[in-house]
Parts: structure tokens; C-alpha cells; sequence
């Protein structure tokens, strides 16, 4: 996909594309800043579901206007193409530092507080973002982490419209999200767990080449017990990602930061004192 400019900003190169839009790193001519900007493929424009999440995403970053949520400067249109312009986080994904190498315990738990206050704020709005992963994680030139993509979020506040539609990724995706039952804010939670899983021990807790067997060992499948994949976690691990990752959503943290709580304490040591 090759464009000069889209609206007023200056294209520099095209990063990446998704299954929804086509993101590039552009130049604000008129503040000399670098920018992200993401535009709806053209062979999505005529359809009114993919219009609709493009048009949430940009409404729901918005309305949040959160610290630790990657900030929206501007939305407009380039033809039938509607773009949205945001933050150019020039510090990469968490996914990225994963595949770098392991991250430092006291670093993990800063990161999942920030996103989990960055939850706190979407669920108590009544968004439900429905697509946690370290992909989405990302950070800024000083290394703080920003929860970005709310693509395919999700209102409370009005009736399932999206029919057969199985939204999210299936590596990440709660056991309601995968029967398409009610989804609230502890199916985010459910993929912070699988979040930690990963952190701690550098592979996904369920994988398979086929979709559909993937999905459904989050449905039927025991959460794998992480020493068996690296030994030396300490069992603690184990019963915060099993808290988190509990089939039933009755049996999970109630909020992100009581889950990103017990992470800082485990981390700290405070968890064995309140376990005295």
C-alpha cells in the first residue's frame, strides 16, 4: 500500500498491517512530530461491521483519555478511508522485548500494573477490550508501557451485535470469549493471566497449529503448571496465574489491579508476609 500523505501527515514508511487496517509511521508537517497512523484497508471500507470497530476504537481512546493508554491525536478520512492518528511509541512491544530475552521480575510487575490501571479505567467505563496480548503492549521513548489497540473493544452498555463473529486471539482468548458467552472485564484479566504465563515462563500455557484446537483448550484444557516448563519459578506463580486463568470468571480477580496487586507482592516478597 504506497501513499505520500494522508490527510496532512507526511507518510515515512508503512509498519505493519493487521487484519483490520494498515499502520504507518508519518511526520505532523505542522508541529515536526512523528505520529502512527492507522487506516482502514480499502477492501474493508464498504463494510459496516469493520467500519464500526474502526469507528469504536477511535471513540473509546477517546472518551478514556488515560495515562497509561496510548494516546489519539486526530481522526479523519483519506477518500473512503477513515484513519485514526496516534502516539508514536518508538519503544516497540512487549512482544518484542519477549522474543529479545527474559524480562526482569521488577520491570514485569511495573508493566502489569500499568496496564491494569489502564483496564481499571476501560471496565469502569464498560469497555471491555477483548484483546490483551504483549503485541499490544507497548512503550515510549523513556520505556513506559502504554496499553494500545482497542480495535475490537466492546460496550457493556449495548446488546452482542457481532452474530458468529469470534473476535480476539485465540492464544489469548477466555473461555467465555470462546463460547461466545456475556464477556466483562475478568475475560481481559483471563488474557493478563495468559500475559504472566508468558513472562514467566517464555512460552504460552496452551498452542496448536489449528485454530479450533487451540481455542478450545482454553474451554476444556487444565491451566499446564509452569515448573513443568521452567523448573525454577517458585510455586507462588502458579496459584496467581491460576487465579487469573480460572475457567469460571467468578473465580478470578474481580479487577485488574487486584491481579497486577498480588504480582507487585509476589515480586516484593509481601505476599509471603500476608501469607504469614
Amino acid at each position: 500500500m504506497s501513499i505520500s500523505t494522508i490527510g496532512r501527515y507526511e507518510v515515512e514508511t508503512e509498519l505493519t498491517q493487521g487484519g483490520m487496517g494498515v499502520i504507518f509511521l508519518a511526520r505532523d508537517p505542522y508541529i515536526q512530530r512523528q505520529v502512527v497512523v492507522k487506516v482502514l484497508m480499502f477492501k474493508h471500507t464498504m463494510d459496516d461491521v469493520y467500519r464500526e470497530f474502526f469507528q469504536r476504537e477511535a471513540e473509546v481512546i477517546a472518551a478514556l483519555e488515560h495515562p497509561c493508554i496510548v494516546p489519539i491525536y486526530d481522526f479523519g478520512w483519506h477518500g473512503q478511508q477513515p484513519y485514526i492518528v496516534m502516539r508514536y511509541m518508538s519503544g516497540g512491544s512487549l512482544d518484542d522485548r519477549l522474543q529479545k530475552g527474559e524480562i526482569k521480575l521488577t520491570e514485569m510487575a511495573h508493566i502489569l500494573k500499568r496496564v491494569a490501571e489502564a483496564l481499571d479505567a476501560a471496565h469502569a467505563g464498560k469497555i471491555i477490550h477483548r484483546d490483551i496480548k504483549p503485541s499490544n503492549i507497548l512503550f515510549d521513548s523513556t520505556g513506559e508501557a502504554f496499553l494500545s489497540d482497542f480495535g475490537i473493544a466492546k460496550s457493556q452498555t449495548i446488546a452482542d451485535d457481532e452474530g458468529e463473529w469470534l473476535v480476539g486471539t485465540p492464544a489469548y482468548m477466555s473461555p467465555e470469549q470462546v463460547k461466545g458467552d456475556h464477556v466483562d472485564g475478568r475475560s481481559d484479566i483471563y488474557a493478563l493471566g495468559v500475559t504472566l504465563y508468558r513472562l514467566l515462563s517464555g512460552r504460552l500455557p496452551f498452542a496448536s497449529a489449528s485454530t479450533t484446537a487451540l481455542i478450545n483448550m482454553h474451554v476444556e484444557l487444565p491451566i499446564p503448571d509452569i515448573r513443568q516448563v521452567k523448573a525454577n519459578v517458585p510455586a507462588v506463580w502458579q496459584e496467581v496465574v491460576a487465579k487469573a486463568m480460572a475457567k469460571d470468571p467468578n473465580d478470578r480477580y474481580s479487577t485488574a489491579s487486584d491481579f497486577a496487586r498480588d504480582v507487585t507482592e509476589v515480586v516484593s516478597g509481601k505476599w509471603y508476609l500476608r501469607k504469614l
